[in-house]
Formats: structure tokens, C-alpha cells, sequence
């Protein structure tokens, strides 16, 4: 048994891992990108979201969730995705594309706006069950993502860390990755108990991270 705080989460039992591959196989598209709180689509359904700093990998993470290529549109220009992207699956469950954060290249007024939004969505969408914080596993938790994770807690939202483009970093650059990545996770209380490492590339976590979302309940 792994004693480590914040453990990676075990792969899901087959039982488990077929009701992920069955919410994910289904109905997938593409609903709306929304740019003001009143442009929400109604909270009827559980909704979880994907953040992360710009280029962590979120657009090619939905890609592979979904097993389709060009459902999130991916960019290699910071700050390129300025919505937040809703996407169903099938009729229980909304995905949700946060913009990313740390937009180096991006104005400082257009900053404040995403910034705004993003505070304004995460403490007032009732329907929002976890939100699924992407981490780059080759350079851990970064300035940034402490800010998200400190919004985070203060709107009580409880988050799951997933660290992307594991089959970049091996061995011992992979154990230092996490050591760091759990000791910045042990500073805040919204922090989920697991950890999903993933590589879209190489499809490794696919199942699991998809399991975890269709565990979640309402």
C-alpha cells in the first residue's frame, strides 16, 4: 500500500474503467465557448473542469479523453484559448475548458478579463464537482498554478492534480517531479488525495482520468 501522501490513483478495476470508456465513447461535442457568466449554458448536469498554465497540454488531453483529434482546438501560442469551451458528454456531464493561465504573450487588459471570468465561474457555478488541474510533469507546479489553486480553495472547489506529458521525464527527474508537486499540494485543503499521470501521446492515465470523471456523482 502507498503511503505517500498524495499517491498516484490506482488504474480503475474493469468494472469502472468500461463506465469511463462509455462516457467518453458517446455523445462528445463541442456546446459553446462563453466569454461572460451570463452566457453559461443552464447547471442541470454535473460539470467538471480541465485548468491549466497555457501550453500544459488541455486541448491535446480533451483530444485523447475523447479520442477525437480536432474536438479542442490545441495552439502552440499562449493565450490562444481567451473562452471557456463547454463540451457534453453524452446528456450527464459537462467538460469544461478553463483559458490558460500564465499568457505571457497576451495584453494585460485581456489578462484582467480572463482573469475576472475565471474567478466569477469558479465561485459561482453550483454545478461544478472537481476541477482537474494540469500540471507539465517535466517542470512541476509552478507561481501560477499556486495562484489557481489558492482560488481554488477560497471558492471550496476541490481539485485534482493531473500531470501531463509523463513519457518526457523518467526515473528519477519523474520521482523529483512529484515530490515537488506533492509538497505544493500539501499547502492547500481543496487538494483531492490523488494524483493522475498521464501522456496523450502515449495514452498512459487515458483510463483512469476518464474513470475518475464518471465516478464522480451529483
Amino acid at each position: 500500500m502507498n503511503a505517500l501522501p498524495f499517491p498516484l490513483a490506482d488504474e480503475p478495476d474493469a468494472i469502472t474503467a468500461e463506465r469511463g470508456r462509455k462516457l467518453f465513447a458517446g455523445n462528445t461535442d463541442f456546446l459553446k465557448g462563453v466569454v461572460a457568466m451570463d452566457g453559461l449554458p443552464p447547471a442541470d448536469r454535473i460539470e467538471v473542469c480541465f485548468a491549466g498554465r497555457s501550453n500544459v497540454g488541455k486541448s491535446t488531453l480533451i483530444n485523447a479523453l475523447t479520442g477525437r483529434k480536432g474536438l479542442a482546438r490545441a495552439s502552440n501560442t499562449p493565450g490562444r484559448t481567451q473562452e471557456i469551451n463547454y463540451f457534453t458528454l453524452l446528456d450527464s456531464h459537462y467538460l469544461v475548458d478553463l483559458p490558460g493561465y500564465g499568457y505571457a504573450e497576451a495584453p494585460l487588459h485581456v489578462v484582467q478579463q480572463w482573469q475576472a471570468l475565471l474567478k466569477s465561474y469558479l465561485q459561482g457555478r453550483a454545478t461544478l464537482r472537481r476541477a482537474f488541474v494540469l500540471i507539465d510533469a517535466r517542470h512541476g507546479v509552478k507561481a501560477v498554478d499556486e495562484e489557481i489553486m489558492k482560488l481554488l480553495d477560497i471558492a471550496a472547489v476541490p481539485f485534482q492534480t493531473v500531470l501531463t506529458k509523463s513519457d518526457k521525464v523518467k526515473g528519477k527527474d519523474r520521482e523529483a517531479s512529484l515530490a515537488r508537486t506533492r509538497k505544493a499540494l500539501a499547502n492547500h485543503p481543496a487538494a483531492y488525495p490523488e494524483i493522475i499521470l498521464t501522456s496523450s501521446e502515449k495514452g498512459d492515465g487515458i483510463p483512469t482520468l476518464r474513470a475518475a470523471i464518471a465516478s464522480i456523482e451529483a
